[in-house]
């Protein structure tokens, strides 16, 4: 992958070959711009790679349309975003049912969801509550939640612990290995 800034081109990422098998938990690291969130952002299909191919779950999304290529992430990633992207004007709750209604589950089966994916990160109690009511490891565990919605057979996490205490952010860890290993999904962080 290579950006273009001005005269100067950077070359961020070169020759990677990644497997990673389900049910794995993978952590990428690297030093501060090495390349881990434009790595991530590929996988995703959130970024287009300037050259080489993607692919995952057996299928080449680089060969993919955006639409098809949405369709894909909606139906099988789920991606929690390091500064969270919880919508400030909805409860936690309210942030997953949305991811739960793009997914096709609404009404009463998105309330019921969202309120068992909130018992799985411990934070059924704040489910009315908005994000500026959370903490940062409780907003991030909504995030967590938000990116369980719908069983992603991935779950992609960007820097999930950059903005937590170290005792929040070796709990969010934690909440990652057992739930990948519990819900058989494929964890890259």
């Amino acid at each position: 992958m290579t950006y273009q800034t001005g005269q100067q081109s950077y070359q961020v990422l070169k020759n990677i070959d990644l497997t990673v098998h389900k049910g794995d938990v993978q952590l990428l690291m690297g030093p501060s711009g090495s390349g881990k969130t434009t790595l991530l952002s590929i996988l995703a299909g959130l970024l287009t790679p300037t050259s080489g191919r993607v692919c995952l779950l057996g299928q080449e999304i680089t060969k993919m349309s955006r639409h098809q290529l949405a369709k894909f992430r909606l139906q099988n990633i789920g991606f929690i975003f390091q500064g969270f992207n919880l919508f400030p004007a909805l409860t936690a709750a309210e942030n997953i049912e949305v991811a739960l209604n793009m997914k096709g589950i609404k009404g009463k089966a998105a309330k019921h969801e969202a309120q068992v994916l909130l018992e799985q990160v411990g934070l059924a109690p704040q489910a009315k509550l908005h994000p500026r009511d959370l903490s940062g490891g409780q907003k991030q565990r909504v995030a967590i939640a938000r990116a369980l919605s719908g069983n992603p057979r991935i779950v992609m996490a960007d820097e999930p612990t950059a903005a937590l205490d170290s005792h929040s952010g070796h709990t969010v860890i934690e909440l990652l290995r057992r739930l990948a290993k519990e819900g058989g999904c494929t964890v890259l962080m």
